[in-house]
Formats: C-alpha cells, sequence, structure tokens
C-alpha cells in the first residue's frame, strides 16, 4: 500500500513546540502502553516511546497541523519497532565472558545462584490472564488487537499505521480476536461464563 507523502510543513520554532507539547504529548501514555505491548519489556518500551518522540520531532515538518497526530505517532513507534526487531534478529546475542568470569570468582557471589526453576516457572504463571493471552499472541494480531481494541482506532486509522489494505486489517483483526477467544476460553470456563 503505497502512501501520498504530505508536502513538508513550515513551522517556526515556537510552532513545532507548540505541535509537539499540545498535539503529541498528550499520547504520551497510549504510545508507552502500545510500546509495552509489542516489546514486553519496560525499559524497551520506554527507549521506543522516547525514539519515536525523537523522530517526531525531527521530522515534525512532515506532520501536517489538524490531523491525527496519535495516528501519525503510532506509526513511526510501530515502524521503529520492527526497524529495531529485525537489526537485533540479525545480531549475534554478546556475552562478556570476563566478566562473566570475575562476578563468579568474586567474594561477594552468593552460592545458591542458580535459580529453583519451578519456581520461576510458577511466579510466570501467575497474572493477569487477559493480558497473558494478548502478549502469546503473535505480535502482527497482537497489534491489530491493541489498535482497534484498546486503542480505539478506526480500520482506515488501522491500515495506514501499519501500512496494510483495510481488508488486511479486518481479517488479521478477526483472527486475532479469534485466537485470543481461544485462548481465553478455559479462563471464561473458570470464571463461570457460558462457552460456545
Amino acid at each position: 500500500m503505497e502512501l501520498e507523502e504530505a508536502p513538508k510543513q513550515h513551522y517556526s520554532e515556537e510552532e513545532k513546540q507548540n505541535i509537539f507539547n499540545n498535539e503529541f504529548m498528550p499520547h504520551i501514555h497510549s504510545m508507552y502502553n502500545f510500546g509495552y505491548r509489542l516489546t514486553l519489556d519496560q525499559d524497551d518500551s520506554k527507549d521506543l516511546v522516547q525514539d519515536t518522540y525523537l523522530k517526531a520531532y525531527r521530522f515534525i515538518e512532515s506532520f501536517q497541523k489538524g490531523t491525527n497526530a496519535k495516528a501519525w505517532l503510532f506509526r513511526i513507534l510501530k515502524n521503529s519497532f520492527i526497524n529495531d526487531y529485525r537489526k537485533k534478529s540479525k545480531e549475534p546475542s554478546k556475552v562478556d565472558y570476563q566478566e562473566v568470569e570475575t562476578y563468579y570468582n568474586s567474594e561477594e557471589v552468593d552460592r545458591q545462584i542458580t535459580p529453583d526453576l519451578r519456581v520461576e516457572a510458577l511466579k510466570d504463571m501467575i497474572g493477569d490472564e487477559i493480558s497473558n493471552a494478548l502478549n502469546a499472541l503473535d505480535v502482527d494480531f497482537r497489534t491489530v488487537i491493541i489498535l482497534c481494541d484498546l486503542e480505539g482506532f478506526k480500520y482506515d486509522e488501522m491500515a495506514k499505521i501499519l501500512d496494510i489494505p483495510i481488508g488486511t486489517v479486518r481479517s488479521r483483526l478477526h483472527r486475532a480476536r479469534n485466537l485470543l477467544k481461544e485462548k481465553l476460553s478455559e479462563y471464561a470456563k473458570q470464571m463461570g461464563y457460558k462457552t460456545t
């Protein structure tokens, strides 16, 4: 889906500050929530939001004042997430073996270093069932649920944010909701709901 490039705007420094503070900043909590749902990590989410706002300010002249700032920001965040994900998936894991060896040979090391994996596994299983089910979805499905059902974007806005046809948005959302329904059916039964 090819999007038309909006003509560059020419804003004064005062107008840029106004747009940033009045149109971009009110969405920071939504941006963080979306970033967290994509990354599943607080620090990565904060970095992603910071990167998004930095790019938004740097390219503020591509933003048309009075249009949907939230959708524009979400698109930047989604693209940053995809680019970072691709970059990280191509990088090999890095381990500083000298640091590991120094730590294990130090006097301060607690000899009970290896965690009890059963405790760790149980800790991860306890939590919000809905959040866990949503986080278990593939990122493409998780994204459409977040944009539509949590953030309230319309199909056409989602298509622009995700850079996919509106028909793909509809089918992906339908599939995502069905997957979420499957994942939550047992939980619904436990809560006393009748499932079909």
